[in-house]
């Protein structure tokens, strides 16, 4: 086996799941995280289709489902919170759903024995050379690896360094989102709150058993122009935003400021021809963000992991034969899943009251419409557009 060294940056979702795999092929994988400690927060998160059955073969399915937030109904409220609409559950958490913080718990316990993490530490530099990489870190002294796998997000510090600037591959959906941990003020069991004005919708939902919620701030935006690591600048923009909104809003406002978390970013798309140059490769959000507004961002991810790792099990660990395969292996998949993430934001965010009105209309005549099961199977045959291998090699 060739190229067993192998560095993988970020440790959320698509780097541990990586790392999983990639131990079990016989690869020797590290993974190193930019926060100084596994990242707890996060909103919930959707598992659809080919991903659940990538769950199963990791041995992890049944850990996930006992974590699940088995949310129900999502209501649409009014100013005075008096109910205007009401959505199935399946509508917004998809086959299965859980917490994005619970998920990497799960999968940095699955690893951490088998696998080094270095928290608190970042890339800095990427040095190809003839049989490998000299990589350099923010804090540490550089080390060598066969091969470079960026796993870190929507703005990849990996993606920066080997194929460029982030605006030559990012897209832009219009839209950004917060969100945060706040007390279950409404006492939410299992269910969620949500309330739109025009441009707007922020919401409330039940997590963990209902001893907490999640708090989340949707917005219009064109040409948003801030600084991605800068909390207490986002924090602002937020309460700008949302300043004149009714119903709950103050409230969620407040405990916004307060929050132990704080997520704040643009809906946007990656979109690349290759997910890979040299010995460097990308999964999930840093190779094809699907943007919140899709829901198929995790399963990306976790079939992202499974792919990449399987072919360079069944290359012999050959990075160039590898990384071709999973560029076409990923392809249909990736789109499939982009394309629902494209015209979704009017429905969840209606820009007039004209819109809005609209949409709650088509949500009321849902149940009667005939078209009713062609919008629920959308996302599943999204979430199915991959005939997952079964790269035979990978240990039980």
């Amino acid at each position: 086996m060739r190229n067993r060294r192998v560095l993988i940056s970020g440790a959320s979702v698509a780097g541990p799941a990586l790392a999983c795999w990639l131990h079990r092929h016989g690869f020797t994988p590290t993974v190193v995280e930019r926060a100084p400690e596994l990242r707890d927060g996060g909103y919930a998160v959707d598992f659809r289709g080919a991903s659940l059955r990538v769950l199963d073969r990791m041995g992890l399915l049944g850990a996930v489902e006992a974590a699940a937030t088995r949310m129900g109904a999502v209501t649409y409220v009014d100013s005075a919170d008096r109910p205007l609409v009401v959505t199935p559950p399946t509508y917004q958490s998809g086959e299965l759903e859980i917490l994005r913080g619970d998920l990497a718990r799960i999968l940095y316990d699955a690893t951490k024995d088998d696998v080094e993490y270095v928290f608190g530490d970042s890339i800095t530099g990427i040095g190809e050379h003839g049989d490998g990489v000299t990589v350099t870190f923010a804090r540490t002294e550089p080390r060598e690896f066969d091969l470079v796998i960026g796993a870190d997000g929507l703005h990849s510090t990996v993606r920066s360094l080997a194929f460029g600037d982030e605006t030559r591959f990012r897209r832009d959906l219009g839209y950004h989102v917060a969100i945060c941990t706040v007390p279950n003020h409404l006492g939410l069991d299992r269910a969620g709150r949500f309330h739109n004005e025009p441009n707007r919708t922020v919401g409330v939902y039940s997590a963990r058993d209902n001893t907490e919620a999640k708090a989340l701030f949707w917005f219009g935006s064109a040409g948003l122009d801030y600084d991605h690591r800068d909390v207490e600048q986002q924090r602002r923009i937020v309460e700008e935003t949302f300043r004149d909104v009714g119903w709950e809003t103050p409230t969620l406002l407040k405990a916004m400021r307060e929050a132990p978390d704080f997520y704040f970013d643009s809906a946007s798309q990656i979109r690349l021809d290759a997910y890979s140059r040299g010995r460097v490769a990308l999964v999930g959000d840093a190779a094809y963000c699907a943007a919140p507004l899709s829901g198929m961002g995790t399963s990306l991810a976790i079939v992202g992991a499974y792919v990449l790792a399987g072919e360079l099990a069944a290359a012999g660990g050959d990075h160039t034969t590898a990384f071709g395969a999973y560029t076409a292996e990923m392809r249909g998949f990736v789109d499939a899943c982009q394309k629902l993430g494209q015209g979704n934001g009017k429905w969840f965010v209606p820009p007039t009251r004209a819109w809005l009105k609209f949409r709650n209309l088509n949500y009321r005549l849902l149940p009667y419409l005939p078209w009713r099961r062609l919008i629920e199977e959308l996302p599943l045959k999204a979430g199915n557009a991959i005939t997952l291998k079964p790269y035979a090699a990978a240990r039980a």
